[in-house]
């Protein structure tokens, strides 16, 4: 997931503008009051008070959660038709739980979707979409896929420091794992391993794929070798030990890249902003190399309309004024999110951009390449918590509770019990 869980250390909630949204919208001293349910850093805290300098009659009030809990919430929200925000986002991995029921959320095709529909690729507006044809999300990005290591270290531990350089070592995943034993010999002070835990390769393996957990509406976790092969993949990588064995998105693996514990991490574009927040004493040692296998998406978001809220109208203008290319760009510059708006791919807005913290890589390009060439997936409703099992077994190789064979064969059963 782009968020997939990008926000465990980000407080429980953010009020961007006075009151404590507590649900719904409302009439605050002659001002409407929106309130929008994100997780993770969507990047929006300065277009809100950009919004409402020129909306002056709005006031809107933002409601960060952590990946999981947030969409727990929505679903008991809609169950309960009561407690969900006039904006819910939702992530890709968890779209098809509720495009699965359209008729909790306004469809944007009455409030102006078919307008701006041209914005998006055709598989990004689809994703958002029912079945039946209601449109329920509008995209705020797309994760694309790129590899950010640890330039310093690879110096010290006798591999090339260059982008260009680094890319070539690692065409396959066979050959990350190979690179990553190179690097692990060379045992460097207080590096515990290559890359951080299984959580990030899997899911960054699986977004390569052509099919997913789904093919259609069935899952297909047991037949599809995409899903082995993530897991294959993840597996032999800690198998020869370049594993630091930290969970993604803890106090540890936070830490770790304070540290520098760990050297590599696959990075889909919304990644940059955790690096750079986490790892600040280590600005320009940073850098971005081509993923093994060149392309994927980990990640993306919509924002939705549920009819809980009370003003539909000017939720929606608020939604899409956050989901056009312009405000999608001034996002991307300042947070890393890449956009989902296809007129920017090629806009000077983002193909000159380039980062100082990774060491002026030219993210814009890097970004732009992965998405033009990614083949997208079906995310089915049950994406986000058949995703979630298969790290827990991933976790239990890593633990040494199960062997691979073992925890696999658990995976299966966990799976079905979710169906």
């Amino acid at each position: 997931m782009r968020k997939a869980a990008i926000a465990a250390s980000l407080v429980a909630a953010a009020l961007i503008a006075s009151g404590c949204g507590s649900g719904g919208s409302g009439e605050q001293g002659g001002k409407t009051k929106l309130t929008i349910a994100t997780f993770g850093d969507f990047g929006y805290k300065d277009l809100y008070t950009e919004y409402m300098k020129l909306h002056p009659d709005i006031e809107v009030v933002e409601r960060i959660t952590k990946t999981e809990d947030h969409h727990k919430n929505l679903i008991t929200h809609l169950a309960a038709n009561s407690g969900a925000s006039d904006i819910e986002a939702i992530e890709e991995g968890w779209a098809g739980q509720f495009t699965s029921q359209p008729g909790k959320f306004y469809n944007w095709m009455d409030y102006g979707g078919g307008d701006v529909k041209a914005q998006w690729p055709e598989w990004k507006w689809r994703a958002g979409s029912s079945a039946s044809g209601v449109v329920i999300g509008l995209g705020t990005d797309v994760g694309g896929m790129a590899m950010c290591y640890r330039k310093d270290l690879f110096e010290k531990a006798g591999l090339p420091g260059d982008r260009e350089a680094v890319s070539k070592l690692w065409p396959t995943w066979d050959d990350y794992i190979s690179t990553g034993q190179k690097f692990m010999g060379a045992k460097l002070p207080g590096v515990t391993g290559f890359f951080d835990g299984p959580q990030v390769i899997y899911r960054s393996v699986l977004g390569q794929q052509p099919i997913g957990i789904y093919d259609g509406d069935k899952v297909v976790v047991d037949t599809n070798p995409g899903v082995k092969k993530a897991w294959d993949t993840t597996v032999k990588a800690m198998t020869v030990g370049l594993s630091a064995k930290v969970e993604a998105w803890s106090q540890d693996w936070n830490a770790g890249f304070a540290k520098g514990t760990f050297a590599t991490i696959a990075c889909p574009s919304w990644m940059t902003t955790i690096i750079q927040e986490q790892a600040k004493e280590h600005a320009g040692k940073w850098d971005i190399a081509d993923i093994p296998g060149g392309t994927g998406n980990w990640g993306g978001s919509y924002l939705t309309l549920p009819k809980q809220g009370k003003n539909a109208k000017a939720a929606a203008e608020l939604a899409k004024w956050l989901t056009a290319p312009e405000q999608q760009a001034k996002v991307f510059r300042t947070k890393g999110n890449f956009p989902s708006t296809v007129t920017l791919y090629k806009d000077a807005v983002i193909t000159d951009y380039k980062s100082a913290f990774f060491n002026n890589a030219p993210i814009g390009q890097i970004y732009s390449k992965s998405v033009a060439t990614m083949v997208p997936q079906f995310m089915g409703p049950k994406s986000g918590d058949i995703n979630t099992a298969i790290i827990n077994g991933l976790t239990r190789v890593q633990d040494g509770k199960q062997g691979a064979d073992d925890s696999w064969a658990q995976v299966q059963k966990d799976v079905k019990a979710l169906l």
